[in-house]
């Protein structure tokens, strides 16, 4: 049996003058009414109207300039009451939007969480300065006054994008036709050995795009097996299909290309990685060149004159004083340090 093929019914906009009724979503309202009407059929809205309202024929007659400043009124009315309870609605969305974006902006600048009553004071002082003579103003201040910049609601912005940033990779990796990798192996000022996980991914339409992939604290050794067990163990929680690496770039250091035990190494030796290009003595460009040039009779005694004006604190403020007096782009000693594997 034929399944009964369904109507669709649409509303027609002579009906706002004739009957007195309007589109509003999915039903039709009387304007000035709050009766609805949900199937939009001609039967349906005259039948309410003949009923409800046959007086309006008398008072507005049809086709006549008092019956449509009648329905422009009424639609006009109808549409404030909405914008009643849309116009709040609307102004926390901008407010929760605006404190995204303030977050974002404070957060690339480096500033604590803390901040953000200090930003949000500063703006409201501005704005009912320079706002408060103005047609708007009041409102303006009250929706900037919205914005929640506290150090818990931006902890919770932050964390929010950065899930948003971590799907958007994961799609990304799924999309891609091929990726390479880029690891980078060093010690922070607290002594942890991070590895730097860099991603560039080829798509169909042959655009590229790369992004920071992870950062994994090495807490122990940073041998080449240790280094292979952390990047395995994150591909495998992410996922990465690794069937699509075509070719994996380190340092020189012996724990990233030892022949045996290098991290190289052990990734060609297991079958779940497949057969990709590996390169090395890309990443530290700078300080490759400063090595092969040999700058070693510039920067010894350089490194000496430094560590001597660091160790005697009276020395040293007294050289900060001259860079201020001399108005010096740095206003401190530029340190130097040396990469590990490339200081043998």
């Amino acid at each position: 049996m034929a399944e009964k093929r369904k109507k669709t019914y649409n509303f027609h906009s002579e009906w706002e003058e004739e009957f007195f009724f309007y589109h509003c979503e999915r039903f039709l309202r009387v304007s000035h009414l709050q009766a609805t009407v949900v199937m939009a059929k001609r039967h349906n809205v005259e039948r309410h109207f003949r009923t409800c309202h046959a007086n309006y024929h008398a008072n507005y007659p049809p086709g006549s300039a008092l019956r449509v400043e009648k329905a422009r009124k009424l639609k006009a009315g109808l549409c404030k009451q909405q914008s009643f309870f849309t116009r709040p609605v609307k102004n926390s969305q901008k407010a929760t939007e605006a404190s995204f974006r303030a977050t974002h902006f404070l957060i690339k600048k480096k500033k604590a969480f803390s901040d953000g009553e200090v930003f949000k004071e500063a703006m409201m002082i501005i704005a009912k300065t320079v706002l408060k003579d103005e047609k708007y103003g009041t409102d303006v201040i009250s929706t900037l006054s919205d914005v929640q910049l506290g150090a818990t609601t931006m902890v919770r912005r932050v964390l929010a994008m950065s899930r948003n940033l971590a799907n958007q990779l994961d799609q990304d990796l799924a999309k891609c036709r091929w990726f390479s990798i880029q690891c980078d192996e060093s010690v922070d000022s607290s002594n942890t050995a991070q590895l730097m996980v860099f991603i560039r991914m080829v798509f169909d339409d042959f655009s590229k795009k790369e992004e920071l992939l992870t950062l994994l604290p090495l807490k122990t050794t940073t041998r080449g097996v240790d280094i292979y067990n952390a990047v395995k163990e994150f591909f495998a929680e992410k996922r990465v299909p690794l069937e699509k690496l075509v070719s994996v770039t380190t340092n020189g250091a012996p724990a990233m290309i030892g022949q045996h035990t290098g991290f190289i190494a052990h990734c060609k030796g297991d079958p779940e990685f497949p057969n990709f290009m590996n390169y090395h003595c890309i990443i530290h460009q700078q300080a490759l060149c400063a090595k092969v040039i040999g700058f070693g009779h510039v920067m010894t005694p350089v490194v000496r004159i430094i560590n001597s004006i660091r160790s005697r604190a009276k020395q040293h403020r007294t050289f900060k004083v001259i860079l201020e007096e001399l108005s010096a782009e740095y206003g401190d000693l530029l340190l130097h340090t040396e990469i590990r594997w490339l200081s043998r």
